[in-house]
């Protein structure tokens, strides 16, 4: 019955679940959509509901929610902590209270405070029996989120706090569903997981932080935590007041090559999203490398500027939609437009066209091998001798990095190209691109 209930809608570049939840009579419940509502939507007309209420459990970092679009469009009542302080139209919740839905079914608000202060977690239940518990950033599959988002200075307090409210999900019944909106690949998960559901059973079992004291459990998160986008120290606040309703579908509008060049002059970012090879053969001087995937969104947030007009170049194939969608749900308004005919066009225009080096296998000889992974991949197995910048800290470590033979690499290639375009853009002329990992590199055998 509970599968046929909730359904989890993914958004697998963040790392993240929103659910939705039939109520019945075709009214449903949204939990932690985030702004780029179409797959929510699509599985919601697929199943013949329309959404009559919105549920967030915090004020979320890593997107901007959906919920104030969702009551603009289809009258949903939106549901949220009253600590939170929310400027917009929505039904406050405290500790306890609950809300009667369709079919028989209550909302009970949990305090649960330590991803953010204000978070609530939401147990679904039917009569007697608790269903599952809506946990956003609080309990999560094998572990629990982050606490060091709200301000670094009370991360220890907020992880004192997330021993708590761990501790008092765990306190559901065995049979209770575990949906977080937290999980694998999400930056504000604390490990990465490879399930994004669970049981409150499972995970008495299986958890490894609710086997903790709370001395073990503090210091274990404080240890966890790595690097996180930059734009999610604006979301926050963002959320609180209310996005802005987007009306209707948004358009990627095209500007003349000579119009984008002049904008670069003034400060505006083109941002070329073509896969990695394409970028490398040739892409508009100064162009910074993002190619269009699912993580998209988190890189445009961590590397392009929020506060300067951006100008994507793609190519025919790539969805417009797709690329604006994965702007707006993380606040980047400023996507002006695109270079009308591609880099062709900019070509023919005669402006100025740069290239990159690529390789799909390397040595490690003279060359000094820069590896832009996160602190976690880079520790797990790297190659002897390499330099370690994690991607999102490579702007500001220019000015310290001489213009010698580099070969960049990350993962699979797309880390690495993004770098490689940063360092470009700053006068860095000796650069190779691997597109691959640690296993493309071959180590040559001392002699």
């Amino acid at each position: 019955m509970i599968n046929d209930l909730v359904t989890a809608v993914p958004d697998s570049g963040l790392g993240n679940n929103a659910y939705l939840v039939d109520l019945g009579d075709g009214a449903a419940l949204a939990v932690d959509a985030c702004r780029d509502l179409r797959a929510l939507r699509t599985e919601a007309g697929r199943r013949g509901l329309r959404i009559t209420h919105a549920a967030d459990t915090h004020l979320h970092a890593d997107f901007l929610s959906g919920a104030v679009q969702l009551a603009a469009d289809e009258g949903a009542q939106v549901l949220a902590s009253r600590s939170g302080g929310r400027t917009f139209a929505h039904t406050t919740l405290e500790d306890e209270q609950e809300i009667a839905l369709n079919g028989g079914l209550l909302l009970r608000a949990l305090a649960t405070p330590g991803h953010t202060d204000e978070h609530l977690s939401f147990a679904l239940i039917d009569g007697d029996r608790t269903l599952g518990v809506f946990t956003g950033g609080s309990l999560i599959v094998g572990s629990a989120a982050r606490v060091d988002l709200v301000d670094p200075a009370r991360t220890e307090s907020l992880a004192r706090a997330q021993f708590r409210s761990v501790r008092r999900v765990a306190e559901l019944g065995d049979d209770a569903a575990l949906w977080p909106t937290h999980g694998g690949g999400s930056f504000c998960s604390a490990v990465a997981t490879g399930s994004s559901t669970s049981t409150i059973g499972k995970e008495r079992l299986t958890n490894p932080l609710l086997a903790l004291d709370e001395e073990g459990f503090v210091q274990a998160l404080l240890d966890s935590h790595g690097t996180y986008p930059t734009y999610f120290q604006r979301l926050g606040e963002r959320n609180r007041q209310g996005p802005a309703v987007v009306g209707g579908r948004p358009v990627l509008e095209g500007l003349p090559p000579q119009v984008v060049a002049d904008g670069q002059r003034g400060g505006a970012v083109v941002v070329d999203v073509r896969p990695i090879a394409a970028f490398a053969a040739a892409h508009p001087q100064d162009a910074l490398s993002i190619p269009l995937r699912s993580a998209f969104a988190s890189w445009l947030g961590w590397l392009a500027p929020h506060d300067r007009p951006i100008i994507v170049l793609r190519d025919e194939r790539q969805d417009p939609e797709e690329i604006l969608w994965q702007a707006l749900k993380i606040g980047y308004e400023n996507v002006v437009g695109e270079v009308s005919g591609g880099l062709a066009a900019w070509a023919e225009a005669g402006l100025p066209i740069a290239s990159l080096p690529m390789t799909g296998v390397a040595t490690a000889d003279e060359k000094r091998v820069l590896d832009v992974r996160q602190r976690r991949e880079y520790e797990a197995g790297h190659v002897p001798g390499a330099l370690h910048l994690e991607l999102g800290s490579l702007e500001s470590a220019v000015p310290g990095l001489a213009d010698v033979p580099t070969l960049v690499m990350c993962g699979h290639g797309e880390r690495a190209m993004s770098a490689a375009s940063i360092l470009q853009r700053h006068g860095f002329t000796r650069l190779t691109v691997l597109n691959g990992g640690p296993e493309s590199i071959v180590l040559e055998a001392a002699e």
